[in-house]
């Protein structure tokens, strides 16, 4: 079993920063893709930024240059540091992974993290 915790959330103003973490860990052989989603109340969950295992990354549209997502592969952790934070942007942060266990190296599973939430205040 793999678990993803992830932490860093918070309360910020308008134009703060928030760095958000997530930690992989159990029965991990490797990790492929690593992503952020979120989800705001009504609102479908939707992709935030992703990264291969080989560090290349894609971001929406709605929060390039203002969010990076990084990796430690030897870790198994993911990163999104958030800066010129919008009211926009609260949601409940997940983090997900694509993972190759130990028990099944030929198959790859998805697994999600519990969330966490990010608020940001006007």
């Amino acid at each position: 079993q793999v678990q993803l915790v992830e932490s860093g959330g918070g309360l910020v103003q308008a134009g703060g920063s928030l760095r958000l973490s997530c930690a992989a860990s159990g029965s991990i052989f490797s990790i492929n893709d690593m992503r952020w989603y979120r989800q705001a109340p009504g609102n479908q969950r939707e992709l935030v930024a992703a990264i291969t295992r080989s560090g290349s990354t894609n971001y929406a549209d709605s929060v390039k240059g203002r969010f990076t997502i990084s990796r430690d592969n030897v870790k198994n952790t993911v990163h999104l540091q958030m800066s010129s934070l919008k009211p926009e942007d609260t949601a409940v942060y997940y983090c997900y992974a694509i993972v190759t266990t130990t028990h099944q190296p030929g198959i790859t599973v998805q697994y999600w993290g519990q969330g966490t939430q990010v608020a940001v205040s006007s």
